[in-house]
């Protein structure tokens, strides 16, 4: 019938992945737009305002993070999503009542709100987007997602730029605002129309498994064991430099671009945030190469892009200082090189985080591990941005910003590297497979005589090569 198969498709993997990607572009994408325009789009003067905001959100999103992946098994991936969502519209409403009432003590709360709300609402998403695809999809459904996403930071900026054409002075006007708040008000009802997980059917005829609710000792227990797996901590630098380089750019954003300049840079770094996370999720997906190889040959691709950028973006920033006052307009002489450099800081970006989900997922397949991976990843991700806008606040020297940024990706290459290089074939346990096939588990067994792999709480995975 017409009808069961509209639902069969509306509850497959790839239809929900793009519900969640709407509601990212409404909620976080546009938090993205606000924030890449450059003190949250405020006057430059309160930069300090919105790093103070900032650090009380990503403090907050820390903590928070650690314990998400509990929260999320117990709730639920929907109902988190939408009470995560909410955060965001709190975070948008206190900029415009700032821009209104100049009441800055809102802007901090709803900063520490926020963090509270997206630690939930990342663990929530990484579940999703981990662990419905089939394993051979997980990077394409990664750059699907991103795609997606990042959408909500063009047409943040878009907007912006649209209301701000004209505008030279520092700051956005009160109309940008109250789009955003709108926009993220949808976001919270599209959260609305996923389907429970339990309904979720991938196209080999295999469903997503359900994390079950379990006890809250159990839950602690679970997230206390990802400090015991080797594969998380390895990350850990990575995770801390995920967004750690946000403060730098959008600093730099705000300080050497006038507001519709900056509108404009902010609208190419999220489209490059797409076309590096399609250009990344495809080659992990590409099956010409076995998982390991695939996963090591994006590796490589992710150094040599990366180091590029951060060589390009040291020597730029010897050319200025934090004194700097002549905002660049996208009509100046001089523009393009900064701008170009810009979009490439949005490329880099989407290439780093998509390889980090595309790993995470190979790591495992579960739902309820995913969503305390997905915690950790956020959790640590937001410290090393809770830390780098603390720097930023008290107006250390841009290059050293900038030399602290490159670094530290620099670092967490031969870590990602250890851990990429002991990526599996498969994740899937004999009998998913015969499901995905329609044989028998036995049958498996006599295909492939590889040994089972252990992976996380002690669940044997089939190690196919």
């Amino acid at each position: 019938m017409p009808s069961s198969s509209f639902v069969r498709r509306y509850n497959s993997p790839l239809v929900q992945v793009i519900l969640l990607g709407l509601v990212c572009l409404c909620c976080p994408g546009m938090f993205n737009a606000l924030s890449g325009l450059g003190a949250g789009g405020s006057m430059s003067s309160n930069v300090a305002l919105t790093d103070a905001a900032n650090g009380a959100l990503y403090g907050c999103f820390a903590i928070v993070g650690f314990f998400a992946g509990s929260f999320t098994n117990t709730v639920g991936v929907k109902t988190t999503l939408t009470i995560g969502s909410v955060g965001y519209a709190i975070y948008s409403a206190a900029f415009w009542v700032y821009d209104r009432k100049q009441v800055s003590g809102f802007v901090i709360a709803a900063g520490a709100i926020l963090g509270c709300c997206a630690g939930v609402f990342w663990s929530a998403q990484g579940s999703i987007m981990m662990s419905y695809p089939e394993e051979k999809n997980k990077g394409k459904y990664v750059a699907i997602f991103w795609s997606l996403f990042n959408i909500g930071g063009i047409l943040g900026s878009v907007i912006a730029l649209a209301l701000n054409l004209e505008n030279e002075a520092g700051g956005v006007s009160t109309g940008t605002y109250t789009a955003f708040v709108v926009i993220m008000i949808v976001g919270i009802f599209f959260s609305l129309s996923l389907s429970p997980p339990s309904r979720v059917v991938r196209p080999n005829g295999t469903q997503v498994a359900v994390a079950k609710s379990a006890h809250w000792t159990h839950e602690l227990k679970g997230v206390l064991l990802l400090w015991k797996e080797w594969r998380m901590v390895a990350l850990i630098p990575a995770f801390l430099a995920s967004n750690w380089f946000y403060a730098y750019q959008f600093r730099v954003n705000a300080v050497y671009f006038s507001a519709s300049a900056r509108a404009l840079n902010d609208t190419m770094y999220w489209a490059l945030q797409i076309i590096g996370s399609l250009s990344i999720g495809f080659l992990l997906d590409y099956q010409g190469l076995g998982r390991r190889a695939r996963g090591l040959v994006g590796l490589g691709v992710l150094f040599v892009v990366l180091m590029a950028v951060w060589a390009g973006g040291f020597a730029f920033q010897l050319t200025f200082d934090n004194s700097y006052n002549n905002p660049l307009g996208w009509k100046d002489s001089g523009f393009g090189g900064p701008f170009v450099l810009y979009m490439m800081y949005g490329l880099s970006d989407a290439l780093y985080q998509t390889y980090l989900y595309w790993l995470m997922g190979a790591m495992s397949n579960d739902p309820s591990l995913l969503a305390r991976y997905a915690g950790f990843y956020k959790a640590m991700q937001s410290a090393g941005a809770a830390i780098s806008f603390g720097l930023d606040a008290v107006d250390i020297p841009l290059r050293w910003e900038c030399l602290v940024c490159w670094l530290l990706v620099f670092v967490s290459f031969p870590l990602i590297f250890l851990v990429a290089n002991k990526v599996t074939e498969t994740n899937m346990s004999v009998d998913e497979i015969a499901a995905a096939e329609g044989v028998d588990g036995s049958d498996i067994s006599d295909k492939h005589s590889n040994s089972f792999v252990e992976v996380s709480e002690g669940k044997p995975q089939y190690n196919l090569a």
